[in-house]
């Protein structure tokens, strides 16, 4: 189980520019283009200055899309590849598989997450209201989106189905997500959707860890979160314990 999940971090390791750099490079344009364009007609959002409004949001965004990527394409690969046998036949048992993999996309996931936000400070400075608040948000926002990154790999049989779940579930998800404006703000229907959206909570608790503002209850929005985890935690353990699209 060290063995996989230091070969994961090695993995992406490798590739800094891919895997760090360009996700840094994609956050400083979204300051440049929401922050400073939007922010001289949008004052303030919930009583928060726009750009610091925005930075636990892409904070999220950068943690999400890393952690599910690094986990989904790692044990996709191995798949199509073949080597995924020489996994099944070591001493790995399903937990230690899911530790091993989603160790790995953690990792990249909040670094690139930390790297965002020390980009932030140099445009609205560094602000942390509730550092175990933040860190709860922080820590496990990347574990959910790992666990589903290797979901979606283990359901996946080609490249196209891999960008299924980024593409028509995340994408949508994270535009409804109250990442670039309050979800109260948003008409009918819309703003009753965005109750049923899992990353309404984990932006708007990570927004609470950061900014100390929120429009929901950090603690109930925690709750929801914890939920999530567990229910992503069984199924792809139940998948990967059933062998599914995984043996011959």
């Amino acid at each position: 189980m060290k063995t996989l999940l230091a070969k994961e971090v090695r993995r992406f390791m490798r590739v800094p520019g891919q895997t760090v750099l360009s996700p840094l490079i994609s956050t400083t344009l979204y300051f440049i283009v929401f922050g400073v364009s939007i922010s001289g007609r949008v004052q303030t959002v919930e009583g928060l200055p726009y750009l610091h409004f925005i930075v636990p949001g892409l904070v999220f965004l950068g943690i999400a899309n890393n952690a599910f990527l690094n986990s989904s394409s790692s044990l996709f690969i191995t798949k199509i590849q073949g080597t995924v046998v020489d996994l099944l036949v070591a001493p790995l048992g399903p937990g230690e598989l899911m530790a091993g993999f989603i160790g790995g996309a953690m990792v990249r996931g909040l670094v690139v997450g930390l790297l965002t936000w020390a980009v932030a400070t140099f445009f609205t400075g560094f602000s942390l209201e509730h550092a175990g608040v933040a860190a709860y948000f922080l820590i496990l926002s990347s574990y959910v989106f790992s666990v589903l990154g290797m979901l979606a790999a283990v359901w996946a049989e080609k490249f196209e189905q891999i960008n299924f779940f980024p593409t028509f579930v995340m994408l949508p998800l994270t535009f409804l997500g109250g990442v670039f404006y309050s979800v109260r703000e948003l008409p009918a229907p819309w703003n009753t959707v965005s109750l049923f959206n899992p990353m309404v909570y984990m932006v708007e608790g990570l927004r609470y860890g950061m900014l100390g503002r929120s429009i929901y209850s950090p603690l109930g929005a925690g709750s929801i979160l914890f939920a999530v985890a567990v229910a992503a935690t069984a199924l792809t353990y139940a998948v990967l314990r059933s062998g599914y699209k995984m043996k011959a």
